[in-house]
């Protein structure tokens, strides 16, 4: 029985009474509990989900449930695959982010090997630049000259397979 009085989730979805030791109670309370073991009920079945939970012992059992509202739930938004239809969408998504990585790291290591490298300003300089508390702005000339770097960058990685980045990347971590 849940700790409201009323039946449990399960029990009110099975339109049954609620026993004071039910298996069900303390995971499906009366409100969200009945819309979660619904789709466990529509998957599972209320008795081999009741029989599971007998064999597994007391201490495992929330992360049993949580397993098998989330395998149903699943079920229930994709009948094909369910919660292996998410894992691909997830591996997709790590393979993509994989290749912007690579794509991003291509760029970088092409700025960095087209640039110069611009000389260190001394201590003197930048303390001379900026010795000023009241002008926000510091009157230096600018370092590095980045006008026109981005059509640099990307003529040079148009010359570039980032396919053959991408997997070159990918294989290597």
């Amino acid at each position: 029985m849940s700790s409201g009085g009323g039946p449990c989730g399960a029990c009110k979805f099975l339109r049954r009474k609620c026993v004071r030791d039910c298996i069900f109670a303390p995971y499906f309370d009366s409100e969200q509990g009945m819309s979660h073991f619904a789709a466990v009920h529509k998957v599972f079945g209320a008795s081999n989900a009741s029989k599971l939970l007998l064999t597994i012992p007391p201490n495992k059992r929330l992360e049993t449930v949580i397993t098998l509202c989330y395998e149903a739930l699943a079920r229930v938004r994709d009948p094909v695959y369910g919660c292996v239809g998410h894992i691909f969408s997830l591996q997709q998504q790590a393979v993509t982010l994989q290749a912007e990585l690579a794509y991003v790291q291509a760029r970088i290591s092409t700025l960095q090997h087209s640039l110069p490298m611009p000389p260190t300003p001394s201590l003197a300089e930048v303390g001379a630049c900026c010795s000023n508390i009241s002008s926000s702005v510091c009157t230096m000339d600018p370092l590095i000259d980045v006008t026109g770097l981005c059509d640099v960058l990307d003529q040079q990685l148009d010359n570039c397979d980032l396919h053959t980045v991408a997997v070159d990347f990918v294989s290597r971590h």
